[in-house]
């Protein structure tokens, strides 16, 4: 008996993925209390009685995170209901009063769906609005609770207002989930609901993973993978779990319901504790806190003051592009729109840009610019393409000179571009220049005029080099075919 390829075990088996994902929530302070909801503080600053939840003291619900939690819901295309907060009763050391206030059977969403840029719909059970948990720090050599000689806490985090957004499990690979996350993330942004950044823990990811044979529409036994916390992360640990739940059946074995954790370094998920269902966490209504039902005149505000989501800014720019973009084109139009870069190529074509030049210019060049990139002045964007689409900078000049405006956080495209020494060659001086690298370059010439068009690339190579960058490319490739064309008619 030989063995089988990955492949074609693969095409024996279908995964099954679904995602929730905790996204806290853009709000200046906590949901139940007044501490402040930042990142980054000292730790256990930021808490009060409330959080902690000592003896007498009551939750009042924060307006704003109702507000924000409704824009993602809406975004989602969820119907939106009146909803009753409940306690989730559990001990864990990173919450101090052994439960936490959330939603269960009456969620504030539900009935959702989220489609991916391919066109999959995607499920949207539900998004409940929660509390956040403290932030525990295993002390010890590998981080984690197994190998900890201690662990310090830290309740800055712990009240902070939280949704979970739980799909329906609709995915079928690693790919559908990252996309999943990334589109969704998207939507987190462009609501102002919440920043997104995983890398801070804004937006936390548990997958939940189970296999089945190829055509069953029987789900298989899941394991729920924890705090996943980047887009890398999600993909390499479904992909792992999916394997090692079908190396269990064709071992011969069954797949124990649990939740895991995902070690990054070792590339692998381990078993933290049997997973619980709704029944362990004892859930009963929060009896301090009065039902949440928001009016409909509310519900029709939010509703009307969500701007453009992804996928519609995607659309726009595509549609400006003449509605058929190419597969580079396709790409860099997902990338600005992830990085919020889509409204500087808006003002840019407005003020008179090409779409095409300030795409990618936008795409590559500012988006390297990172957190500058956000502060770039849409004027002097467009008036630096008006440059270069002029002529009067060449490309590489263009690039030079977004270079200083990013960093320099701004500046005047004309003045900038002077101060390098960027100025238009005349007509003369390019002739010149052209008429010295041909005659140095006698056959690369000669095969370029009897039609090898790989040989252009040298020759704007070597104009280059010899004007210190200042040779436009376009003028230089026009420079070049003239020529050839007189030099073939003689």
């Amino acid at each position: 008996m030989t063995d089988r390829s990955d492949s074609e075990r693969d095409a024996e088996w279908e995964m099954v993925v679904g995602l929730e994902v905790h996204c806290e929530l853009a709000t200046a302070t906590k949901l139940f209390c007044g501490c402040r909801n930042a990142f980054g503080d000292e730790p256990n600053v930021n808490i009060c009685p409330v959080c902690l939840g000592l003896p007498g003291a009551l939750p009042v619900l924060n307006e704003q995170a109702v507000e924000l939690a409704m824009r993602i819901g809406a975004a989602l295309h969820c119907e939106i209901r009146p909803s009753v907060f409940a306690r989730k009763n559990y001990f864990y050391p990173d919450q101090a009063k052994d439960y936490q206030i959330s939603q269960y059977d009456l969620p504030l969403n539900a009935d959702g769906w989220l489609e991916l840029p391919d066109g999959t719909r995607i499920g949207v059970t539900r998004a409940h609005m929660e509390e956040d948990t403290g932030k525990l720090s295993h002390v010890g050599a590998s981080g984690r609770i197994n190998a900890a000689e201690h662990a310090l806490v830290d309740y800055n985090r712990s009240g902070v207002p939280l949704v979970e957004i739980v799909s329906e499990p609709d995915m079928r690979s690693a790919a559908q989930a990252r996309a999943y996350a990334s589109e969704l993330r998207g939507i987190l942004v462009a609501t102002g609901a919440s920043d997104g950044r995983m890398e801070e823990g804004s937006m936390r990811v548990d997958a939940n993973v189970s296999v089945r044979p190829a055509g069953s529409d029987r789900f298989g036994t899941r394991c729920e993978v924890k705090n996943l916390n980047s887009l890398r992360s999600l993909g390499r640990a479904i992909e792992f779990e999916a394997a090692r739940q079908i190396g269990v059946i064709e071992g011969g074995g069954t797949v124990e319901q649990q939740t895991r954790h995902w070690d990054e370094s070792a590339g692998r998920t381990e078993p933290l504790r049997s997973k619980e269902e709704a029944n362990d966490y004892r859930y009963f209504p929060e009896p301090d806190l009065v039902p949440l039902a928001p009016d409909p005149a509310w519900q029709e505000r939010v509703h009307a003051g969500l701007g453009p989501m992804p996928a519609d800014r995607r659309a726009a720019l595509s549609e400006a592009l003449g509605g058929s973009p190419s597969t580079a084109e396709t790409d860099q139009i997902r990338a600005v729109v992830d990085l919020g870069l889509d409204g500087l190529i808006a003002a840019a074509v407005d003020a008179g840009a090409p779409v095409a030049l300030a795409l990618a210019r936008a795409a590559n060049e500012v988006a390297a610019g990172g957190e500058a990139a956000l502060d770039l002045d849409p004027a002097a964007f467009s008036e630096l393409l008006a440059l270069e689409a002029g002529g009067r900078l060449s490309a590489t000049q263009s690039k030079a000179v977004l270079g200083a405006l990013l960093e320099r956080g701004g500046g005047d495209p004309a003045a900038l571009a002077a101060e390098m020494g960027f100025e238009a060659l005349g007509a003369d001086t390019l002739g010149a220049v052209l008429d010295q690298v041909i005659g140095e370059n006698a056959d690369a010439w000669a095969r370029f005029v009897d039609g090898d068009d790989k040989v252009q690339g040298f020759f704007t190579g070597q104009v280059m080099k010899a004007t210190s960058g200042k040779a436009n490319g376009r003028e230089v490739a026009a420079e070049l075919h003239r020529r050839r064309q007189a030099a073939s008619a003689t």
